[in-house]
């Protein structure tokens, strides 16, 4: 019988997870300057590589602590019941503090500074709008799928998501404001000014509320916390439907996999 993940376990796999999910993202837009010098193939190597390296990384880190990677994420699975409130800020310290590190480690990768403050704006009205329009359409995925039990379609529907996200948001879908303080940390094709972060951020948490409001308004199933023991690990919660509970599975709970985070250029 295997115990459940402590929230220490939980926190380092949100912390690596966000990491690698960063390195991804900054990493590949650089490979992509150097590659070439047109802006739609730059876009498409950067949009395809953090599709399936995120459907990779939620397959791979899920089962411990849900793979959330993005604290817009972490909110709305908590305000669902899906996790406990007073793990919620180890989740989303472990997110922020793992994307500038993979921010930082791209950086590295490529011979760059391990640190230089992006410089590309991002402040025009349209941009804000799709930033919302991005995590509201996140977290819809995610939850359209927790709330119905299918689980095993989350990492492949949201790398899907966030792929086609990078061309249909004038964005490019950051949808996640651990990585919009990540990517401040690289002057580079993935980068973003420190002065449009705030923005891009009230965005993205607008966009995670309306999202959740669409979610609860077109899966009205009743949420019970399934607490999964000395551990404490988000559980995912149990679906009520048809006068009978079908539990996630109280001695080696469901976890949220989850997640986002995404990409970018142009904005």
């Amino acid at each position: 019988m295997t115990s459940d993940p402590t929230l220490a376990q939980r926190s380092l796999a949100e912390f690596l997870g966000s990491a690698l999910l960063a390195a991804i993202v900054v990493g590949s837009g650089i490979m992509a300057t150097q590659l070439t010098s047109d802006v739609g193939v730059q876009l498409l190597i950067n949009a395809v590589s953090t599709a399936f390296g995120l459907t990779v990384l939620i397959v791979v880190f899920g089962p411990v602590g849900g793979a959330h990677f993005n604290p817009a994420v972490t909110l709305v699975i908590a305000a669902t019941r899906g996790l406990a409130w007073r793990d919620a800020p180890a989740y989303v310290s472990a997110q922020i503090a793992g994307c500038a590190s993979g921010a930082i480690l791209a950086n590295l990768m490529f011979a760059a500074p391990a640190i230089s403050i992006s410089e590309t704006q991002r402040v025009a009205p349209n941009t804000l709008l799709a930033e919302v329009v991005a995590a509201a359409g996140l977290v819809l995925v995610i939850l359209a799928l927790v709330r119905t039990q299918r689980l095993a379609l989350v990492a492949p529907a949201v790398g899907a998501y966030i792929g086609s996200a990078y061309f249909f948001t004038a964005s490019t879908s950051f949808a996640n404001p651990a990585i919009t303080l990540g990517r401040m940390l690289s002057d580079t094709f993935a980068g973003i000014a420190p002065a449009s972060a705030p923005g891009f951020i009230a965005a993205q948490l607008v966009g995670a509320a309306i999202g959740l409001g669409l979610a609860v308004a077109l899966y009205p199933r009743r949420v019970e916390v399934v607490e999964p023991g000395a551990a404490g690990a988000s559980a995912l919660a149990t679906e009520v439907e048809s006068g009978h509970e079908a539990q996630s599975g109280a001695s080696a709970p469901a976890r949220t996999p989850a997640v986002d985070a995404a990409p970018d250029h142009a904005g």
